[in-house]
C-alpha cells in the first residue's frame, strides 16, 4: 500500500509538473559563461523570472563555463535562432576573445544577432596599505620613487582590466609588473595585506573592503563618475586619458526572425526598467541599461574599435 502511495505521488508530482511547465509555454535556456553567484549570474535569474511571463515561456539559466566563455558561445553560435536558446555575456568576452586568439573561433557580426544591452559596471583603481597613498596623485609619486617595487594585480589575462593597465602604464610613461589573479577576491585578499601596490578590479569587487577601510579606491575607469562612490574622481579626471568600463549584453544565433528579435528586446527592455529589477541590479554594481538591438551593435562595434589597437600594440594571443 504504501509503495503503491509513493509511486502515485510521484506520478501526480510528475504530472503537475508537465502541466506547470506546459501552462508557462516552450522552454527557454538563458547560456552563461560563467559561474553562478556573480553579478552577471544574478542578473540572467532576474531576466528569466521577469522575461518567461512577458514571452509565455518557460525560462532557466544554464551555467555553461570553461574556455574563458568559448564553451557558452558556441553552444549558442550552433544553435537554432528560434528564441530557445539566448545568450548573455559581457561585451569584452564577446570583441577581446576574437582579438586574443590566434585563430578567432567566431565572429560577433556574423555569428550572432544583438538584443539588447542590460547592464554597465566599472572598474577601479584600488590601493593597499603598501603604499598609503590617498589619491591617484600620491600612488604615482610611490610607484616612481619604488620602480623595483611598482606592479599591479588584475582578475585574469586578456581582460579590460589586463588591456586598461597597460594603458596606464603607457601614459605614465613607467615599466611595471603586473600580476594575474584568478579572480577579484584574490586580488584584494593581497592588496588588504600589503603585497599588491594596486589593482585594476572591478568596483563591486572592491567596494566592501573599501567600505570597511582595509583598501582605498582612488579612481574609476568610467566616464563620469560613480553612483557608488561620486567623491570619488575618474580616470580622466586623474589625468590618464582612458575611459574603460564594461557591461552585459543579450544575444541570439544569427537568423534569428526579426519578429523575434523586436519581442525579445522590447520584453527585455520593459523588464529593465521595472522599478524592482533596477534595485536588484543596482544592489549588485550593476547600472540597468536596455537598449535596442541597433543599440547594443553600435556598443560592440565602438568597443571593438578602440580596444583593437590596444590589444594588438600588446602582442598578446591565447592559442586554441
Amino acid at each position: 500500500m504504501h509503495r503503491r502511495s509513493f509511486l502515485a505521488s510521484g506520478l501526480a508530482f510528475a504530472a503537475g509538473t508537465r502541466a506547470a511547465l506546459a501552462q508557462s509555454g516552450p522552454l527557454t535556456k538563458i547560456v552563461f559563461p560563467f559561474a553562478a553567484g556573480g553579478s552577471g549570474d544574478l542578473t540572467c535569474r532576474l531576466l528569466a523570472e521577469h522575461l518567461g511571463p512577458l514571452l509565455g515561456r518557460h525560462m532557466i539559466v544554464e551555467n555553461r563555463t570553461g574556455g574563458d566563455g568559448l564553451i557558452a558561445i558556441k553552444s549558442v553560435m550552433s544553435a537554432p535562432p528560434d528564441g530557445a536558446t539566448i545568450l548573455v555575456t559581457t561585451g569584452p568576452t564577446m570583441y577581446l576573445l576574437p582579438m586574443v586568439e590566434t585563430k578567432p573561433s567566431f565572429d560577433h557580426t556574423k555569428d550572432f544577432t544583438p538584443i539588447s544591452l542590460l547592464g554597465r559596471f566599472e572598474f577601479a583603481i584600488v590601493t593597499g596599505p603598501g603604499t598609503g597613498a590617498r589619491d591617484f596623485a600620491q600612488l604615482v609619486a610611490w610607484l616612481r620613487a619604488n620602480t623595483a617595487k611598482a606592479a599591479y594585480g588584475v582578475p585574469s589575462n586578456g581582460t579590460i582590466p589586463h588591456f586598461a593597465g597597460t594603458r596606464i602604464e603607457a601614459a605614465l610613461n613607467l615599466s611595471m609588473s603586473r600580476v594575474p589573479y584568478r579572480g577579484g577576491a584574490a586580488v584584494v585578499k593581497d592588496l588588504v595585506g600589503g603585497h599588491l601596490p594596486f589593482a585594476v578590479i572591478t568596483l563591486s569587487d572592491a567596494l566592501p573592503s573599501h567600505q570597511a577601510g582595509s583598501v582605498r579606491i582612488l579612481a574609476v575607469s568610467s566616464a563620469m563618475r560613480s553612483p557608488y562612490l561620486p567623491d570619488v574622481p575618474t580616470l580622466k579626471e586623474s589625468g590618464i586619458d582612458l575611459v574603460a568600463d564594461s557591461w552585459y549584453g543579450m544575444w541570439l544565433p544569427a537568423g534569428a526572425s526579426p519578429e523575434l528579435v523586436k519581442r525579445l528586446s522590447a520584453a527585455t527592455m520593459s523588464v529593465l526598467a521595472k522599478p524592482e529589477v533596477k534595485e536588484k541590479m543596482l544592489a549588485i554594481g550593476l547600472i540597468p541599461v536596455g537598449s535596442t538591438p541597433e543599440g547594443l551593435r553600435d556598443e560592440l562595434t565602438a568597443n571593438t574599435t578602440f580596444w583593437q589597437p590596444i590589444v594588438q600594440a600588446t602582442g598578446y594571443k591565447i592559442s586554441n
